[in-house]
């Protein structure tokens, strides 16, 4: 029988292999395991099914009976004893449910009649066993979708990883619809224009890795966003610098190529900022190849031509180079730098520019092509082989039979080469090997083995069937949970030779990928759509209310979260550190924003705080307070929600319909955000929400829109007290941590039910509760380090195991 205990005590620290899921699948598979232990619990010791009756009948019934029941969640049948009947599978729905309900303690509600703490862990280990129990007689990973397209950002990262050519897709495809919090959800067949947008893509990006030459010659524009200031240095540009931007860009022959320039404008097409002579420099990986001249206007007409002059050809080799545009610092006074305020230069509404800025770098090319070099792209595409005294045909098979295995992510067979050789046949007989390799590759990344990520049913397995995940898959779903990007040699490899699931291996395989730096992708993609950062780029607060806010802040913010989050998962830290910790990650702007002194400099480090800075985890972070505020002020609301949906795992019911208007506008206008909400509550429409999510945002206010901290709002003191669902009061930000801190596995179950999420490309059901505690417990015993959660996952039913049958069986 599988055992339990709740994550908060009764834990046996020990290795070996699991019970419970895991043991299902060494049953099936031979799976090694990763310490993946169920914590041990005597079921003699364990509540009676009477006594759970008697429970949901003392405290749960009275509002959940009948057609009248709260929620329309109806009790009154509730048997506790069916969790015994060992040869029966029962609907866990609602089993579930109570279980969450209950360890959040928002049930029974606060003015009730409520448990005491023993009744409520009593209760709350017997469902865990009961629903634990029934997952493993009746296993149910979930119904992965058998064929899932990539994303956007899937698809960029596979293009780097197989060709070793970094291009940014969004001008070719379009951004992929979000669900359940993730994009990676609803990604579906090709649709004939979706196909033609991947067509044009792969026609560009195999003639950019090859070093093809191109009809006429091409171009790429970059603007800067009108909202950033360029007052001071920019990270990445030599110091003595201020303004300006670096633009990595992959070229794809040796040749010549223009670069222009334009400055920034006004709403009349006055160039900004411009009342003195300036110099522009170029640079060209970090080193000045040209430096314009740029007269100041002595007219308003002077103002439409006074940067046509901005252009230079320059010869430039042929691969990835880092292009810079800057103003040098002609002062060269970085203490004068220091010295002025931040301030949103841009703003009209404030702060006009006080010096000229750059708003677009156009690169057009190549002129007189000298060829496509060595590249890191030609290197990965024609590899290491020695192809002397061997034909073009033969030569051209290799090399795309070596790039189709990769590309498909699985063994290639002569079938699979038959179309890309007949592209190579038809272009190579009329403009050479080359061409015919270029015209090959992009049939490749046109291929739905490409494309799609294709799942495969064992052979035998009779629909409606749990099995292993073939190995080829498993390897699939691992590198795109970890990189978001195809698996590597190395990985490949050992699935083939059917090695991943040999003891060690699959462990060894999570930390190296761990360790790599296409790992990033877990804070650039999971947590920037987890944790809200892709929304920063939408924001855009009421200027002038904030007339300090620009993109250089913006930035700041996501990057801050960005680096505590990347701290937590490089040095494998608990994950508890992003909800409390003593340090943040700081430049001179953002640091400013907070009013931390003695921060100097664009580039971001590591900064230990003072308690008087209320600056550390991630609900203090400018980023979560900003993506959470209206355009003109805080709100509760919205924190509150983000709170209970993303750090509690307890979103709140949905809204009903026709909520009726607040009232008479006037009116609210002379009220504080309190007693607008505390009018809101007083509609019963309205309370059934409001009543669980304002109380837990308050105790952010003391955060504004931008979040910087404050104690006044209009002049007014600012009340921040409130309460968490169960109950539990708060009187600040200080208090809301600690509270959340007091049942870690709240926070930690919402964190590893939004990584299977993400991982798994579908949301969570009611079925995948067992599974999501297993990977709690186990954390638990290493202190919730980041690699524990990972390697729980990755060992965890659902990502290890599907139905035969699903969907969209593969072709």
């Amino acid at each position: 029988m599988t055992t339990f205990a709740p994550p908060s005590h009764r834990i046996v620290r020990t290795t070996g292999i699991a019970l419970g899921v895991i043991r299902i699948a060494i049953g099936l598979i031979g799976i090694s395991a990763v310490g993946l232990v169920a914590a041990a619990a005597d079921s003699t010791k364990l509540m009676s099914t009477t006594e759970l009756n008697s429970f949901v009948n003392q405290y749960c019934v009275d509002c959940h009976r009948g057609d009248q029941a709260e929620a329309s969640f109806d009790l009154a049948a509730f048997d506790a004893s069916l969790a015994d009947a060992a040869a029966q599978r029962w609907d866990t729905a609602h089993w579930e449910l109570i279980l969450k309900r209950l360890v959040s303690r928002q049930m029974p509600p606060v003015d009730a009649d409520r448990p005491s703490e023993g009744e409520y862990d009593r209760a709350i280990e017997y469902l865990s066993w009961a629903l634990d129990e029934n997952s493993t007689r009746f296993p149910d990973p979930g119904n992965v979708e058998t064929i899932r397209r990539l994303t956007r950002a899937e698809y960029q990262n596979s293009i780097r990883d197989l060709l070793h050519v970094d291009v940014d897709v969004t001008a070719w495809l379009p951004a992929d619809e979000s669900s359940h919090g993730f994009d990676n959800i609803t990604v579906g067949t090709l649709s004939p224009t979706l196909l033609n947008r991947y067509i044009t893509a792969a026609e560009n990006i195999s003639r950019i890795a090859m070093g093809g030459r191109q009809r006429s010659p091409g171009g790429t524009t970059i603007r800067i966003p009108a909202d950033r200031t360029q007052e001071k240095h920019v990270e990445g540009l030599p110091l003595g610098t201020r303004g300006g931007a670096v633009v990595h860009e992959h070229f794809a022959q040796t040749g010549e190529y223009d670069l222009q320039l334009r400055l920034a404008r006004d709403r009349d097409e006055k160039v900004e900022g411009l009342h003195e002579p300036t110099t522009i420099d170029v640079l060209v990986d970090r080193k000045r190849v040209h430096r314009f001249s740029v007269k100041a206007p002595r007219n308003e007409a002077e103002h439409s031509g006074i940067d046509s002059h901005l252009i230079v050809r320059l010869p430039i080799s042929a691969g990835p180079h880092e292009i810079g545009v800057t103003f040098p610092n002609e002062s060269s006074s970085l203490l004068e730098q220091r010295r002025q305020p931040f301030d949103a230069a841009y703003n009209r509404h404030r702060h006009p520019r006080r010096t000229p800025a750059v708003f677009e770098v156009s690169i057009a090319g190549p002129f007189d092509p000298q060829g496509p070099g060595e590249t890191p792209s030609r290197r990965a595409i024609f590899g290491d082989d020695d192809f002397d005294g061997v034909d073009e045909t033969e030569a051209a098979r290799r090399i795309l039979r070596r790039l189709a295995r990769l590309a498909y992510r699985r063994p290639i067979d002569d079938a699979d080469l038959l179309t890309p050789m007949k592209f190579f046949a038809a272009s190579s007989e009329a403009e050479g090997l080359e061409a015919g390799i270029e015209a090959a590759l992009a049939s490749i990344l046109v291929n739905p083995n490409f494309l799609l990520r294709i799942e495969r049913d064992a052979e035998g397995i009779k629909p409606g069937k749990v099995h292993a995940v073939g190995e080829i898959d498993l390897a699939s779903r691992l590198s795109y949970f970890l990189w978001s990007s195809q698996p590597d040699a190395v990985l490949l490899d050992l699935a083939e030779a059917g090695k991943l699931r040999m003891p060690g291996v699959l462990e060894d395989q999570v930390r190296r990928m761990l360790e790599d730096e296409r790992s990033q992708s877990l804070v650039t993609n999971f947590a920037a759509q987890w944790l809200y950062l892709r929304n920063l780029d939408s924001v855009t607060p009421d200027l002038r209310l904030f007339p300090d806010f620009d993109d250089n802040l913006r930035q700041a913010f996501r990057r801050e979260t960005e680096l505590l989050f990347g701290e937590v998962m490089r040095n494998d830290l608990s994950v508890l550190t992003l909800l409390q910790c003593d340090h943040t990650y700081l430049n001179d702007r953002l640091a400013t924003h907070y009013e931390i002194p003695h921060v100097q400099g664009s580039h971001f480090r590591r900064v230990a705080l003072d308690p008087s800075t209320h600056r550390g985890g991630i609900l203090r972070h400018g980023s979560i307070l900003t993506v959470t505020s209206y355009a003109t002020r805080t709100s509760p609301t919205i924190r509150g929600n983000w709170i209970l949906h993303n750090v509690l795992g307890t979103p709140p019911p949905p809204p009903p319909p026709n909520v009726p208007a607040l009232g008479d506008k006037a009116d609210f206008e002379k009220m504080t955000v309190r007693e607008r909400l505390a009018v809101h509550r007083s509609n019963p429409a309205c309370a059934s929400c409001h009543d669980l999510i304002d109380p837990v945002g308050f105790a952010l206010d003391n955060f504004d829109a931008l979040g910087r901290w404050r104690e006044l709002d209009d002049g007014l003191a600012i009340d921040v007290s409130g309460n968490l669902p169960d109950g539990q009061p708060l009187a600040g930000v200080d208090d809301l941590e600690s509270s959340l801190l007091k049942r870690p596995e709240m926070f930690v179950g919402t964190m590893v039910e939004k990584l299977m999420t993400f991982a798994l490309g579908r949301g969570m059901t009611p079925a995948d509760g067992p599974a999501i505690r297993r990977v709690v417990r186990h954390a638990a015993t290493n202190e919730y380090r980041f690699s524990s959660l990972i390697n729980a996952i990755v060992m965890s039913e659902p990502f290890q195991m599907r139905v035969s049958g699903n969907p969209g069986s593969s072709p």
